[in-house]
């Protein structure tokens, strides 16, 4: 069994972490932003330094390659993000690239024998927080998404800026040809930090991710009637946030019925005219459940259209956002991850993982599994956010190890 380096990965979280330090222990590192840009030089840097052959596609993906003893044989990719949401911190995503980082630095250190040429990688724009949707490149990559239509993603900050002139003025965007691939690629590891406090309440430093939930996202709207807030007795109202409250409080006592494993929020409410003087005459809120089972989705979706046509005198309706079914991981990857893990020595646990990743597309193209590493107190997509070197360390090194194992089997 090999050990990645504690210092080597040290360096890495302290270095990378510059670029885009918002100046409060996170990052806002928005995709092809000069801050992004910085940590793909870093990275290019470092490969190239130990011999990585640097490529980059279309969608400005960056690919950093060892070569094999075995020219004929597909490359194994190990790959995730460097860019973050809006005061982030200093892991999620970026974990992923720095531990395939430290594999290709360790094998090239170490000089381990290996058949296969193997990969670092960065997707572009896996959070989707400047120009949405998340997991841009990889669905465009994969076929989940049209890549004209992205292209045209405006930026939320500036809507009269694209994703597509944002691409075409950064020096990583390369050639189609270099796209992942299955003709090229045969298998896909990333490495993340959990995202929540499943790992460490149990006492377990390392996730075997076995799946990523499927999940339904509906728009949920009630329609009243907008009225003086001073002037209209409360029996003539017909108002649409109090019937919306109603709502979401049947939404919450009929899906609490269902399997204890469910899990479902409501993070985004719009209220017209949100003015504090008029009565609301329309609320539309998000309702998004996650969970394992299909059947258990479906039942979600049963509660949701028995919600009252008419409630607290408002009308209600409602509209499939999107979704997802289950993702299930290659059960040889995992077997892998499984089996280094445990000579290793590290504790570990199965897991799944509720949010989504670029590996679940991924996951239609080639074989792919991920490794997740512990999230102190659960924390993620703040600043907050906090993994030790050791953890990070030991995730890096389950992957070299899972990564040669696939080597020497295939």
């Amino acid at each position: 069994m090999y050990i990645c380096d504690e210092k080597r990965m040290a360096d890495k979280i302290n270095t990378f972490s510059q670029f885009g330090d918002a100046g409060h222990g996170g990052i806002t590192r928005y995709s092809l932003s000069p801050e992004a840009h910085q940590a793909r030089d870093e990275f290019v840097r470092r490969l190239k330094a130990i011999g990585a052959v640097v490529e980059t596609d279309d969608m400005a993906n960056v690919y950093a390659t060892i070569p094999g003893t075995d020219p004929t044989q597909k490359r194994i990719v190990m790959a995730s993000h460097v860019d973050s949401v809006k005061n982030g911190g200093n892991y999620d995503g970026i974990l992923g690239v720095m531990s395939a980082m430290e594999v290709l630095e360790t094998i090239q250190a170490e000089k381990i024998p290996h058949r296969h040429p193997i990969t670092a990688m960065i997707w572009t724009n896996e959070e989707g927080s400047l120009y949405p949707p998340a997991m841009m490149s990889s669905g465009v990559v994969t076929g989940k998404f049209d890549k004209e239509a992205v292209l045209s993603s405006k930026s939320i900050l500036d809507p009269s800026k694209t994703f597509g002139e944002a691409l075409e003025k950064s020096p990583y965007k390369g050639a189609a040809e270099n796209r992942l691939s299955a003709e090229k690629y045969c298998a896909m590891f990333e490495t993340h930090i959990e995202q929540g406090p499943i790992l460490e309440a149990e006492g377990k430093d390392i996730g075997v991710v076995t799946c990523v939930l499927g999940m339904v996202n509906y728009r949920i709207r009630t329609y009243g009637q907008a009225d003086h807030a001073g002037t209209t007795p409360m029996q003539y109202r017909r108002d649409a946030l109090y019937a919306a409250a109603q709502v979401l409080l049947y939404l919450h006592e009929e899906l609490d019925k269902l399997d204890p494993e469910l899990v479902y929020t409501t993070g985004e409410i719009k209220c017209h005219p949100c003015v504090h003087t008029v009565i609301p005459d329309e609320v539309d809120f998000s309702i998004d459940a996650r969970h394992e089972n299909p059947d258990v989705i479906r039942q979600v979706v049963e509660i949701i259209k028995s919600i009252p046509a008419e409630v607290a005198k408002c009308k209600t309706g409602f509209e499939l956002a999107w979704k997802r079914d289950t993702v299930y991981f290659d059960k040889k990857l995992v077997g892998y991850v499984k089996d280094s893990v445990d000579e290793l020595g590290i504790s570990n646990r199965f897991i799944n993982s509720g949010a989504g990743h670029d590996a679940q597309f991924v996951s239609y193209m080639m074989p792919t599994t991920m490794i997740f590493v512990q999230s102190k107190d659960g924390h993620s997509h703040c600043e907050e956010e906090f993994s030790s070197v050791a953890q990070c360390t030991a995730g890096a090194s389950v992957m070299l190890n899972a990564v040669l194992k696939l080597d020497a089997d295939s």
